[in-house]
């Protein structure tokens, strides 16, 4: 397991990103997977950013696994921000134009989308959010 630990700042998304690069890179992960699952570090780890934390940053545990059989990554967020769990939010009408479309909730819904599976918990006064995706597309 590999582990990265940042204040909840936009200014460390780089430093995030680039943990996860490396660490894709290593288990030569396919790049069309890669695309998504940087997708969804920018999206989660913005949000945590934005929202967690109000008004001073807090610390932001990412941790990346890789498993084998079948070959996936296995990437969880911990926080000790505001409890929320983002997976129980209301699913957007993606139906209805962006103009009538209320602003919020898209990004998690399109990460929850092209992940394989996703969790949340609430464990020791700390948010942890965890998603899988396969290396192995069908």
């Amino acid at each position: 397991m590999k582990i990265i630990q940042v204040d909840s700042t936009i200014e460390n998304l780089s430093s995030v990103m680039e943990f996860i690069n490396s660490e894709l890179d290593d288990i030569h992960c396919p790049e069309q997977i890669g695309a998504k699952i940087k997708l969804a570090i920018d999206e989660l780890f913005g949000n945590i950013c934005f929202y967690a934390y109000d008004p001073i940053p807090g610390p932001v545990k990412i941790c990346l696994e890789s498993e084998t059989d079948p070959p996936a990554v296995v990437i969880s967020f911990t926080d000790k921000g505001k409890p929320y769990n983002p997976l129980e939010a209301d699913e957007p009408d993606v139906e209805l134009s962006g103009e009538d479309r209320p602003i919020g909730g898209l990004g998690i819904f399109l990460v929850q989308s092209t992940m394989d599976d996703m969790k949340y918990e609430y464990k020791n006064e700390q948010n942890i959010l965890t998603f899988k995706k396969y290396l192995n597309e069908d």
